[in-house]
This record gives structure tokens, sequence and C-alpha cells, in this order.
């Protein structure tokens, strides 16, 4: 589509750094263009404050805010868990939120007749593949408006310069300029001091870690957690039923104060560099491991070895972008099909960072106390000879020939 011809334009809109210039960005680059602006609320809090004040101040003509939080989990955030699914052992905070902000944006693009989807990511990271694979699978036919690959701005000094020229308000100032993204299930810090992977994240320092502590600063005591899972999602915390999502905030508090679910790594994005972020995902981080314990004791060996290499493609594609592929479909059916029977408790112990496990039981556990026991029991250990020797048997035929 011409530039002359783009009349309406929704804005993938969170208040941030780099939406809160686009809004007036486009305005003067797009002829004056019609701007509505689209909040996606996946769980970032006290950020979606006086996000409509700001959004009409700068230029929008309207705001959405749409609540996404039991989509995201639900659709997006159990599929993944129940499927193990990680990145370079980051747990896709960013990456699975993405195609459901996105697929709501094209839903509300088509009901507003707009003629072009704007996004604020730069043309460094992945989110941009991510917001434009949605849209190419929800609205093809839509024009698509990346400010970063168009105008003149080179830095985020360069954005605070843009924006207090047009008195547009920062929550940020350039001391804290770090690029963060936030949700119920993760908050991301890149920028700044970390751009060096030689400097120590400041977990110590006020105000850098925002859901939870440094594990120096958790308590000296141990905190005890019991998670019930129904065919491997998340049903009940200590006893009390309640929905995935509220079990994902309550976990990230609890975490949160234990200090757990920090993590800093350098991963390798889709564009091609190497980049280093630091991750707070407390209850992510406990969820994850708990639905790995009750895993070992409720799948059998070839499914769990098999489920855990699909899990790196799983991973991957999410974090590539391709959550609305056939290919994630079919790896999601084959989850749900393995999750059939991991139902059950498992209790974890939260210490200054760690997660320790602390007992582990499901109506079908496939370990057995009686077979596995060192004590008396009906197994015959003399059944190992026949198994050794046809086991072996290659090896042995192998050194003959040899020798």
């Amino acid at each position: 589509m011409k530039k002359e011809d783009i009349k309406k334009v929704v804005l993938a809109y969170s208040g941030g750094l780099d939406t809160s210039i686009i809004i007036p960005w486009l305005k003067e680059n797009y002829n004056n263009c019609e701007v509505i602006a689209v909040s996606g609320n996946v769980g970032q809090a006290d950020e979606l404050e006086g996000l409509e004040e700001k959004a009409l101040k700068t230029g929008a003509s309207k705001l959405y805010v749409l609540d996404l939080t039991d989509d995201y989990v639900d659709n997006y955030i159990v599929p993944c868990l129940k499927a193990g699914a990680k990145y370079e052992e980051y747990l896709l905070g960013t990456s699975h939120a993405r195609p459901c902000i996105a697929k709501a944006l094209c839903e509300i693009a088509k009901k507003e007749k707009a003629d072009a989807i704007c996004h604020g990511c730069t043309g460094k990271g992945n989110d941009q593949v991510r917001f434009e694979l949605a849209i190419k699978a929800f609205a093809p036919e839509m024009a698509i408006i990346a400010p970063w690959r168009e105008w003149n701005i080179k830095s985020r000094d360069e954005e605070i310069d843009y924006a207090e020229a047009h008195n547009i308000p920062l929550k940020i100032n350039r001391e804290t300029n770090y690029s963060k993204d936030k949700n119920l299930w993760h908050l991301s810090h890149e920028g700044m001091d970390l751009e060096d992977p030689g400097n120590e994240p400041q977990y110590e320092k006020k105000g850098f870690l925002e859901m939870g502590v440094s594990p120096i600063a958790a308590p000296d005591k141990a905190t005890y957690i019991e998670l019930d899972f129904d065919k491997g999602a998340p049903v009940a915390l200590n006893g009390e039923k309640m929905s995935a999502k509220n079990i994902i905030l309550a976990l990230n508090k609890i975490g949160g104060e234990n200090g757990i679910g920090l993590l800093d790594i350098v991963e390798n994005r889709l564009v091609g560099m190497k980049s280093r972020g630091v991750y707070e995902t407390p209850g992510g981080t406990i969820l994850y491991k708990a639905h790995s314990v009750l895993e070992t004791i409720t799948l059998d060996k070839m499914t769990m070895h098999e489920k855990e290499k699909l899990a790196i493609t799983f991973g991957e594609l999410v974090y590539n972008g391709q959550w609305f592929t056939p290919l994630r479909e079919a790896l999601s059916a084959f989850v749900d099909k393995t999750q059939e029977k991991v139902t059950g408790r498992v209790k974890l112990k939260l210490y200054k960072g760690n997660i320790i496990n602390a007992g582990v039981w499901s109506p079908y556990s496939l370990y057995s106390e009686e077979i596995a026991t060192f004590g008396e029991s009906d197994y015959n250990q003399a059944d190992a000879t026949g198994f050794i020797n046809l086991f072996g048997l290659p090896i042995k035929v192998q050194a003959m020939v040899t020798k």
C-alpha cells in the first residue's frame, strides 16, 4: 500500500518509550493519519496505569485495553509448560505473549477497518518477527508499519530526545533506561550495563528487580509448597483449587520472596546476533520444575525422552514466532497425548533461589518401590544375565572381529 493511502493505523501500544513516540511520528510521517492504540493486557499490571490519557494526549484517537490474561495463560503459557518448552534455558516469557497480543491486534484492525498495523519492535530483535508472522496468519492483506526500520532515530537516547522535544511524558530516564518487557509470566531486562556480558547484574541494587529479591536477600528459612496437576496443567496450590492464572500470580509472590527464577544468559537471537538478557520468572520457574518432577514418575522412558527432544523444537518454534503453524499445532497434539496421566501432587522446598524436591505422588505413578527396592523383592536378578548377553552381543561380535 502506498504511504499516502494509509489513513487509519492500529498501533500495538504499551506506553513504553518506543510506542510513546510512535504516535506523533506516525502522524508526522503518514499524512496525519488516525492512530488507534491497542494495548493487550497480558499481566503488566501498573504499566497500564494512565495509559489512555497518555495515548490520547500524544495523538491517538482512542485506546483499546484488551484483557488477554486468561487467553494468554490457558492457550499459550500452559501448552508451553506441558511441553516443557524452553529456548536456551529461557522460559519464553516475551515469545509466547507476542502471538497472543498480535492475534487480538488483528481483530481490532479488522473491526476498525484500518489500513495498516504498526508495532514498535526494533529491526534487531525477535519481536518484529513474532508480531508480523502472526499478522500474516490473521490479516495477510494488511500493511505493516515498523518505524524502527524507517526512521532516522538510532538509539534509545535519541528516542528520549524526540520524546522531550514533543513533550511526551516518560516513566524512565537516561539512568534507568533498560529495555524491559513485563507480563504475568516474567520480566526481562536488556541494554545499558547488561550489554557487556562481563558486568554482573545489579541484583542487590534497589529498583533493579521488580518481581522478587536477590537470593542473598531471601529469608534464611525454607518455604514449602505443594502443587497439584491434572493432565499436565496446574490446578491447585497448597491444596486450594484455583485457575492456572491465579496459581502463577501466587507463585510469583512466593517465588519472588525466595529469590527464585533469576536467569542471566547470552542467547542466540533469530536475526543472527547474540544478545544478553536478565529474566525474572519466579512462578514459571517453580511450575516448570514441579511439572518436570511429576513427569519423572508418570511418563515411560521412551515417551519422556522423545518429548524432551521435541521440546527443543517446540521452544524454537515459539521463540521464532511460528506459533500459528501446522508443526506447532501437531506438536501440541503430541504433548496433550503425553499428558493424559500427568496428574498428581508435587512438594517443593524453596530456599534462597533454590528449588528442592520434597516429594511427589500420582495415582498413575510408574514407580514401584517393591521392584526398585534394595531390600527383598520378587525381582529375579538372575534374569539380568540373559538380558546383558543379548544387549551386549553386538559389542562382543565387534570385539571378536577386531581381534
